[in-house]
């Protein structure tokens, strides 16, 4: 190999030392921002008592004959996930073809689609429920309304793209052959994009999974009501088992929801 190759220019080393001066002072920037004033006198206190409830978790609570239990909490975890994607699912399908470019004559019509999603989009689900709990009152319902509203956004986005990146193949032989609009997406478009349609739903019902755990925590229903009770009380064992339940919970989803996923492609 020749020698000069490996000799790096000097406006090589300049640019490197420009990029390093300006990471460094990007990282100065940001933490002269933050605000630290030393541990607390009670960390080290509260500390060592997180991790006596981490390694004692309060077994008794996974199941009460008559109360609020960590099973129930789970379930209604999951049953929020399931109804928010469903209601996301089904509802974002005319914004997908609204925002597709291919399937308007005119940039006109699409551009304002994306728009659209681009604002859905814009707001943390978070933020969506507690607006919900404000119109509708806390509980499961609002959870669903935010996961639901949310989610269209995204799983617009991810389906207006789909649509865009068709075959255009099959559309032009059935022009060709004189079909209607409604004869073209029913045999040329909807059969290319269910598949991609039933895999991103799946994967956006992975992540309101994990949305669900935590809308609970300001009033939106799911085992992240329960979780906030236990955090405000310091009862750490009760967190403790709170969060291997949502452990168990999120992780048999990933492995269920991929097996479908690659079922489906």
């Amino acid at each position: 190999m020749n020698t000069t190759t490996l000799k790096k220019s000097p406006w090589s080393r300049i640019r490197f030392s420009l990029i390093a001066l300006a990471l460094i002072l990007i990282y100065w920037w940001a933490f002269s921002g933050i605000r630290f004033e030393g541990f607390q006198e009670m960390a080290k206190t509260v500390s060592a008592a997180i991790l006596n409830g981490f390694l004692h978790p309060d077994w008794s609570y996974i199941y009460l004959p008559d109360g609020e239990d960590l099973l129930r909490g789970l379930l209604d975890t999951l049953s929020i996930s399931i109804l928010g994607t469903v209601i996301s699912a089904v509802l974002c399908i005319p914004f997908a073809f609204w925002a597709s470019a291919n399937m308007s004559r005119t940039r006109v019509i699409s551009v304002p689609g994306k728009i659209v999603l681009s604002i859905i989009r814009v707001f943390p689900e978070i933020i969506v429920a507690i607006l919900f709990i404000k119109a509708v009152g806390p509980g499961a319902f609002a959870g669903v309304l935010a996961l639901g509203i949310h989610s269209i956004g995204m799983l617009a986005k991810l389906f207006s793209e789909t649509i865009e990146g068709i075959d255009r193949g099959p559309e032009e032989a059935m022009i060709a052959c004189g079909a209607n609009r409604l004869q073209i997406l029913r045999y040329a478009v909807i059969p290319q994009i269910v598949p991609a349609f039933l895999s991103y739903s799946i994967y956006r019902f992975e992540i309101n999974i994990r949305s669900a755990t935590t809308l609970g925590l300001v009033g939106a229903g799911g085992i992240g009501t329960p979780l906030i009770f236990a955090l405000d009380s310091r009862n750490w064992s009760r967190v403790a088992i709170i969060l291997y339940g949502i452990i168990i919970l999120v992780t048999l989803t990933d492995l269920i929801s991929g097996w479908l996923r690659k079922k489906i492609i």
